[in-house]
């Protein structure tokens, strides 16, 4: 299976570089799995399309404003992009500069905040932030919503609030769970009232996200990590939906990825667990947990193209696209979102 195989030309115009006036105010492309039909809806039609007795799975990561910008001791600009925060005063960074800077390093950043690299850990750098206030403090003062790159823009005030869910609750995040963007109070509680239950887990995303596919076949690409927490309460609401004939409902790539990794640590079997995931998910893959998708529109040659295709099928999902194309849907994180169901037939 080659990497161009989930190639698809994409219009500029087409890039939601800004969201939508309200949260829920985005359209919804249905398809279905086995057929490959295909439906135009409003979001909030989304609870015509869930049934009492589901459970929706939501990842409940918080986005940090994890770039910085400040100067090497030598007076080199830097940019700083937090990885992973490690704990209070360290972190795992990427760091662009003229110049790498070596272990030792004294980086100056805005406020007087003084850090040091202590080290290397692949393309990423060991950094530790002095002094006695945590990094997420100095991150809430004097940090900038990490937007994609893509969206081509400066974040604005208004992205501290908008580029995150409403249910938001671990700190963690580079990138957003955006799938979830779309979802309200208003909305979620609808969506209980309607007999929908309600499960959280955790994926902080990495900034590895928007890293391009840079091999030719699919099976050379090495995923990179990300932590996890699946907990038993979750995993024993999947438990009960599955046995009342309800569906699991994944509402983003990060949540499917969050469950199924944590089937497929315990054989198959879901079971709680907390830890590191590089799980990839692309066509032939078999699904132990998920029955339907939520989802945003993603980047060619992705793997979360590639996962939402081993979800519904690759077929399926290129005419999908190219459907949403002609219909002018907006793309990628501020756009518009999918509902998918699971292709059944082989």
């Amino acid at each position: 299976m080659r990497v161009n195989e989930f190639h698809f030309d994409l219009p500029d115009e087409l890039i939601a570089r800004h969201p939508a006036v309200k949260r829920t105010g985005s359209r919804l492309l249905c398809v279905e799995g086995d057929s490959g039909a295909m439906a135009h809806r409003g979001f909030t039609e989304l609870l015509e399309l869930v049934q009492p007795g589901d459970l929706m799975v939501f990842n409940d990561t918080r986005v940090i404003p994890a770039r910085m910008f400040g100067q090497k001791s030598s007076g080199g600009k830097i940019e700083m992009l937090i990885e992973r925060v490690i704990d209070a005063h360290h972190a795992l960074v990427h760091i662009r500069s003229s110049k790498s800077p070596k272990s030792g390093a004294t980086l100056l950043m805005e406020q007087q905040l003084e850090a040091e690299v202590t080290g290397r850990r692949g393309a990423l750098f060991e950094v530790r932030f002095k002094g006695e206030r945590s990094l997420l403090s100095w991150l809430d003062e004097i940090g900038h919503m990490p937007l994609p790159p893509y969206m081509n823009r400066e974040d604005h005030e208004s992205d501290r609030e908008r580029y995150q869910t409403v249910y938001n609750r671990a700190p963690g995040a580079v990138a957003a769970p955006t799938a979830g963007l779309h979802f309200d109070e208003v909305l979620l509680q609808g969506l209980r009232d309607k007999g929908v239950e309600l499960g959280f887990v955790t994926l902080h995303v990495g900034a590895g996200t928007f890293q391009p596919v840079k091999v030719e076949t699919v099976l050379e690409h090495q995923m990179h990590s990300e932590y996890i927490e699946v907990s038993a309460q979750v995993c024993q609401q999947v438990r009960e939906a599955k046995a009342r004939g309800g569906r699991v409902i994944a509402v983003g790539t990060t949540s499917v990825r969050c469950l199924e990794s944590a089937a497929k640590h315990h054989g198959g079997r879901l079971a709680e667990y907390s830890g590191e995931t590089d799980i990839f998910i692309y066509p032939g893959y078999q699904f132990a947990v998920i029955d339907c998708l939520v989802t945003n529109f993603h980047l060619p040659e992705s793997t979360l193209l590639m996962l939402v295709s081993a979800f519904s099928g690759q077929d399926n999902i290129r005419a999908a696209y190219a459907e949403a194309v002609v219909q002018k849907y907006r793309f990628y994180s501020y756009g518009d979102a999918m509902f998918l169901t699971r292709r059944q037939a082989v």
